[in-house]
């Protein structure tokens, strides 16, 4: 038999990874409000009852919660929706995992540190900026100090999904690209870590299979920026014909305008420490995605 695991909040890049992880190994329920795939369940995780239900009557060994609202803008115009989301629906999942017994795995971001470091580890103070990054650290913070077995993972610039799923920076891009712009405009004031979904879903794999609990930084290897990354892409693509043109960040400020650190560099301290880190280095992950995911 087959253990069980409800992914809630699968519908998006990051659940896409965990489905086609996970469901080599595990008997798989993914629940979401957005049933763009056959194989979603409808479940509003921010309904305790509803909740519970889909729990209980599917049984899991594990509960991953992944759903989120992850607009920065949505989340400062919504500020309700962004915790009731974000935060609150975080207490149901440790409380409905609680009284399973089962263990949780909660995912949290890089934004919640201010960029006032070159980098941070899980051992630095968090510092969120915005109600989108409050909102998760809220979350990781209630998941830390109630739950009784959990995994919290962060991650950081996501990666992952293809052409139906990535929103991010590098699904923006593409999208221009493939849409037939010459030219980018790439802010040269922004440092992070990308993170492909998919080795992230397997690390985590790695990490419950090993037993392992707690809260690690999970991101890709090397520390990069907007920029970096940018012309990491178009030389993946061979498109050196492609125009970057250099912008502060004040040149999306009507666009992108809620609070966003300058730096959201993780490392993998605690992963290296106990020799569990598997991410790849981003520019590694990077073509792979490009070459192998992102077309599918």
């Amino acid at each position: 038999m087959k253990k069980k695991i409800l992914i809630a909040g699968g519908a998006g890049m990051l659940g896409n990874a965990f489905h086609a992880v996970f469901s080599k190994d595990y008997e798989v329920l993914v629940t979401d409000i957005d049933l763009n795939e056959p194989h979603i369940q409808l479940l509003d995780f921010r309904d305790r009852v509803a909740y519970e239900k889909v729990v209980e009557d599917f049984k899991p060994d594990y509960l991953f919660h992944l759903g989120a609202h992850t607009s920065l803008e949505f989340c400062e115009e919504n500020v309700s929706d962004c915790y009731v989301t974000n935060t609150i629906s975080v207490e149901h999942a440790v409380r409905i995992a609680n009284r399973k017994q089962i263990p949780l795995l909660y995912i949290s971001t890089a934004g919640i540190f201010d960029g006032s470091k070159d980098f941070f580890t899980e051992y630095d103070t968090p510092n969120p900026l915005g109600h989108y990054a409050k909102s998760k650290f809220y979350g990781e913070r209630h998941v830390c100090e109630s739950s009784n077995d959990y995994l919290i993972c962060r991650a950081g610039w996501m990666m992952g999904g293809g052409i139906k799923k990535d929103k991010k920076f590098i699904g923006k891009l593409l999208k221009q690209i493939n849409s037939g712009a010459t030219e980018l405009f790439i802010v040269d004031d922004k440092d992070g870590t990308p993170t492909l979904t998919f080795d992230f879903a397997a690390n985590v794999k790695s990490l419950f299979e090993n037993n392992v609990r707690g809260l690690y930084n999970m991101v890709c290897g090397g520390m990069t920026s907007r920029l970096e990354v940018a012309e990491e892409l178009i030389k993946i693509l061979g498109r050196e014909d492609i125009k970057i043109n250099l912008v502060s960040s004040d040149h999306f400020a009507k666009v992108y305008y809620a609070p966003r650190p300058s730096n959201e560099r993780l490392v993998n301290f605690k992963l290296d420490a106990i020799s569990h880190n598997e991410m790849r280095d981003w520019k590694i992950a990077l073509h792979d995605y490009v070459n192998n995911y992102y077309n599918k």
